[in-house]
């Protein structure tokens, strides 16, 4: 497959380096500006305005969540769309074409993060994602946009890709917008609000 790789992109030196945010960093982050940890799908709904639910949308595709629920506090909610918008347009900047990113975990409940203790070695028990200010982002996949006109496009690779939205993360992380972890194993930026 030809992909369609620009010599524009300011590359990240190590993501490890650049995005290494750990656990502690973005506790403190999460209990100062999330919600309590909850039980169930129920009972996250039952906080009303507190949490935003969230689906895809322009600026992000919401992945098949087997192990979280998609909702956020609004500030994370907004950082989400702020990241994936950035993005779009730093591919249309680059003269790439359009691809959006996956949103691959979300909220996850106190069962929820139980149950992934068991199978994911990454998984803490008292994780970020429970207070509605942490999302996952695939950095291995993308969803690859059709040209509204139907002409064909050139397919982008997933390193360029993820050069692209390492940088946008770069940006919001020097800013405080966000702390950032560069997860290896599960193939994605961990991320939260600030």
């Amino acid at each position: 497959m030809k992909y369609n790789n620009p010599h524009n992109i300011k590359g990240v030196i190590s993501y490890k380096r650049c995005f290494n945010d750990m656990n502690d960093t973005q506790l403190v982050a999460a209990q100062n500006f999330g919600v309590r940890p909850v039980e169930s799908r129920v009972e996250a709904e039952k906080l009303g305005n507190k949490l935003v639910e969230i689906k895809s949308c322009k600026s992000y595709l919401l992945d098949t969540l087997t192990h979280s629920i998609p909702f956020l506090v609004p500030r994370a909610s907004e950082l989400l769309s702020v990241i994936g918008d950035n993005f779009q347009d730093s591919l249309i900047n680059k003269g790439l074409n359009q691809n959006q990113i996956i949103v691959t975990s979300v909220l996850r409940t106190q069962s929820d993060q139980k149950k992934l203790r068991r199978r994911n070695g990454n998984a803490t028990e008292n994780s970020a994602h429970s207070y509605g200010t942490t999302f996952d982002i695939s950095y291995r996949r993308f969803n690859k946009l059709e040209d509204p006109e139907g002409y064909p496009t050139e397919a982008v690779s997933p390193d360029t890709l993820k050069m692209v939205l390492a940088e946008v993360l770069y940006d919001l992380k020097k800013t405080d917008k966000c702390y950032v972890k560069y997860e290896l194993k599960q193939g994605c930026f961990h991320i939260t609000t600030r």
